[in-house]
């Protein structure tokens, strides 16, 4: 990725998840990857030092200017070292999934530091079957979950034993960040120029009048769309509570080509199908605990996607949402998913995504003081009752200093009064379902996925669906030991357009 595709100023959107950030609900995201074999983490040194001029954001520092004059900026880190941001350690025997699962939440929970780059990589040695795993954070103000698949990508290979990563033109030598003065008058000029820029958009939009009151009229449309859906505020769940520091997650899988062959047989997308299961897991989570969920939904935030195809490669965040009503009391699983599909077919008739993206992109035009000053208070609360990301990841092997890549989980975090988060990504065959919790609040995350695992093969079983079968060395077994996969059609294997992607705003 390109220096000069990159934005030195961060957008409102991307320095939102700075000022919204707390110590108690950090706003970075992340994954582990798990890979065959013991990978020596002096290569895994050597492999992003020969990259780093790739990644020309991963040697630079988030700076705010005085008084929030400006958005923050991006400058080069002058103690830049991988030391700092690359580590390892060791499970001990015998080095159990729980183990992991257990170490990767406990590691993910603290925040980043920021007096430097806003990312590390944890190298994880002492798995079961001679395994490694890394578990990878970065901050969300850097990247939204589709960008942050693009930054994966530019670390690994496609291939076993790649050709050398050819070295910069010249070395690297970081521009001395500006002086506390100097920052403060870059901002007010970036932000006379910006008010500039409006005022000028907005006489030449004064020039055409049929388009300036389509304009007008787009923009009360989405006012009337995305305002009661925002300010509405849903019925709380038993993990909707101010959250503390405390970390835990739980990971399932699901073959890939059986989801796909629920949404030939039943219909609706692969986000559909998905958030069925979600649907069905939380439904059987509450009746657990006692909860009655006839006619009950829950309210879910999905990021949409929203970045053009010229702005690949840039980072940062471009995302909007919708916010379904997801049923949880329906027990046919079919049934369930038929309402999931006209819940989302409903959203997507009322164009929610469009309405917000509207609604974010005139907020963001606020001075930078004003986003600082709402973000005082964090996260705000009582309007969700549930995150779920659901990230196109690379449908095809990947490997990592020769080390072939076996699973890939994801990790969000989780803010305000949400207890639990929910990220689905898809790898090479595979969708990975990683749910993130609040231990204090949601004691028990084991019986979501849990639970998410019989709704799959109920949904499988509703759709005549028969269960994958085939032999592939390399991929990660279920949980019941038995190596199970498929075989995916190559027109497939870079991910779908139709599933919801990026992460939480």
């Amino acid at each position: 990725m390109s220096a000069s595709r990159l934005s030195r100023r961060m957008s409102a959107e991307d320095a939102w998840f700075l000022y919204f950030e707390k110590p108690d609900a950090p706003l970075h995201i992340g994954s582990v990857c798990v890979l065959d074999g013991d990978v020596p983490f002096q290569k895994v040194v050597a492999n992003m030092d020969a990259r780093m001029h790739l990644i020309p954001r991963y040697r630079q520092r988030a700076v705010v200017p005085p008084l929030y004059a400006g958005h923050p900026t991006w400058e080069d880190d002058p103690q830049f070292s991988l030391d700092r941001h690359l580590r390892e350690v060791d499970l001990p025997p015998p080095g159990t999934r729980r183990q992991l699962i257990d170490l990767c939440g406990e590691l993910f929970a603290p925040m980043l530091p920021r007096d430097r780059p806003l990312w590390d990589i944890t190298v994880i040695h002492g798995l079961e079957g001679g395994r490694t795993a890394y578990l990878n954070r970065v901050h969300h103000c850097l990247v939204d979950g589709v960008s942050g698949i693009e930054l994966l990508l530019a670390t690994l290979d496609m291939v076993p034993d790649p050709a050398p990563t050819p070295p910069p033109d010249e070395p690297w030598q970081p521009k001395p960040a500006p002086d506390p003065v100097a920052s403060w008058a870059d901002a007010m000029f970036d932000q006379w120029g910006e008010h500039l820029r409006l005022l000028t958009e907005y006489q030449q939009q004064m020039l055409d009048p049929r388009g300036q009151t389509k304009r007008m009229l787009d923009f009360a449309r989405a006012l009337e769309v995305a305002l009661p859906a925002a300010f509405r505020q849903p019925s709380k769940t038993i993990w909707n509570k101010p959250i503390g520091g405390k970390r835990r997650v739980a990971w399932t899988e699901m073959s890939f080509q059986e989801v796909r062959g629920i949404r030939g047989a039943l219909g609706g997308t692969v986000n559909d199908v998905m958030l069925t299961i979600l649907g069905g897991a939380l439904g059987r989570y509450l009746r657990g605990r006692g909860v009655k969920t006839d006619g009950v939904t829950v309210r879910v935030q999905i990021p949409v996607n929203v970045r053009r195809e010229d702005q690949r490669g840039q980072l940062g965040n471009r995302v909007s949402m919708m916010l379904p009503e997801l049923p949880v009391g329906i027990d046919d699983p079919a049934a369930r998913l038929q309402a999931v599909r006209e819940e989302m077919a409903r959203l997507k008739s009322a164009q929610q995504a469009d309405a917000f993206d509207a609604l974010l992109r005139v907020a963001s035009n606020l001075p930078a003081a004003y986003h600082a000053l709402a973000g005082m208070g964090g996260v705000p609360q009582g309007a969700l009752n549930l995150i779920c990301t659901n990230v196109p990841g690379p449908m095809i092997p990947l490997y990592s200093v020769g080390h072939r890549m076996l699973a890939h989980y994801p990790m969000v975090p989780l803010a305000a009064d949400l207890g639990l988060g929910v990220g689905i990504t898809s790898f090479d065959k595979h969708l990975y379902l990683g749910v993130m919790c609040d231990p204090d609040i949601v004691p028990d995350v084991d019986a979501v996925t849990r639970h998410a695992d019989e709704e799959f093969r109920a949904l499988r079983e509703a759709a005549g669906v028969p269960e994958s079968d085939l032999p592939d060395v390399g991929v990660a077994p279920p949980r019941d030991g038995h190596a199970k996969t498929e075989s995916v059609p190559a027109e497939f294997r870079a991910g779908e357009s139709e599933q919801s992607s990026a992460v939480p705003v």
